[in-house]
């Protein structure tokens, strides 16, 4: 029997096997649809190792705090699709709360640590992929330890999660700066934590962007005109120095000094930065399928 791409295409929506695989088990069951399909189910775990190079930039944070001490993990799925399936939100639940209890240093480590069922993360894992059909990774791992006040916060869509660890202040204050920072990302704590490398070349901007009528005033006028610029933008990159998003007419800073607060540090995951998406065209998949 021909093998056609639309045999193939039918058999790839009904299992969520790859194309190649698709069109070798049709091949090999003379065109069954029916059979290849329970070929296909019957090698799961060939299946699930097939799918190791996919590239996976959807899925969602995990997060679990006792006390003083916190993790966010990011794991990826390859479609929203799944990231949202109850399965996988389950398997993204227990894969944090697993993290915290281990006290796992990476996404490496966390791979042999139990679950109460006594199944390994990695044997988990390895079973959501069979049973969601889509590469599945644990791609980071994050924790704070500081014995100190913990904020937490895990956006609605599960795409992003912070971790503030605040010396003093409060949980509503520790909570309201870990929302601050999911939603205005600041790449820096403190002034003090720039990078001096940053501010170099923002003067050399600066300096540049200036009319040569400015160029030519006194060199402490000059000075101070130029700090002023660098001032706010060191402002606007940093946790301090940021309008407070749950009080605008405070500077996180200054909501901080009237709680009586310091933030020592915070993380910030955000699912799939940093990974190249490809958008796939289906029909070309296809295409090139049956051309093997």
């Amino acid at each position: 029997m021909e093998i056609t791409a639309s045999l193939v295409k039918e058999l790839r929506e009904r299992t969520g096997a790859g194309m190649m695989e698709c069109k070798k088990a049709l091949s090999e069951t003379n065109g069954d649809i029916d059979a290849a399909a329970e070929a296909l189910r019957k090698s799961g775990a060939a299946k699930a190792d097939k799918k190791s190079d996919r590239v996976t930039a959807e899925g969602r944070i995990g997060v679990a705090v006792n006390g003083g001490k916190a993790v966010l993990v990011e794991v990826n799925s390859e479609t929203d699709f799944v990231a949202n399936d109850v399965n996988f939100k389950a398997f993204v639940d227990s894969v944090a709360a697993a993290a915290l209890a281990s006290g796992a240093a990476d996404a490496e480590a966390l791979k042999s640590a139990k679950l109460e069922n006594g199944a390994t993360i990695e044997e988990t894992r390895a079973t959501a992929i069979q049973k969601l059909g889509e590469n599945i990774q644990i791609r980071r791992l994050v924790q704070i330890d500081g014995n100190n006040t913990v904020g937490a916060y895990v956006h609605s869509n599960g795409k992003i999660g912070v971790l503030v660890d605040l010396v003093g202040g409060n949980a509503e204050l520790a909570n309201g700066l870990a929302m601050h920072v999911a939603a205005m990302n600041p790449p820096h704590n403190k002034a003090a934590d720039v990078p001096a490398e940053f501010v170099a070349k923002e003067k050399e901007i600066e300096l540049a962007k200036m009319s040569e009528k400015d160029k030519a005033k006194p060199a402490e006028i000059l000075e101070k005109i130029i700090s002023g610029k660098i001032n706010k933008i060191v402002s606007e990159v940093t946790l301090y120095g940021q309008n407070y998003v749950l009080d605008s007419d405070k500077t996180v800073e200054q909501a901080l000094k009237a709680a009586g607060g310091d933030v020592a540090s915070f993380q910030r995951l955000a699912v799939g930065e940093g990974i190249e998406k490809v958008v796939e065209d289906y029909a070309a998949e296809v295409a090139k399928a049956m051309q093997v």
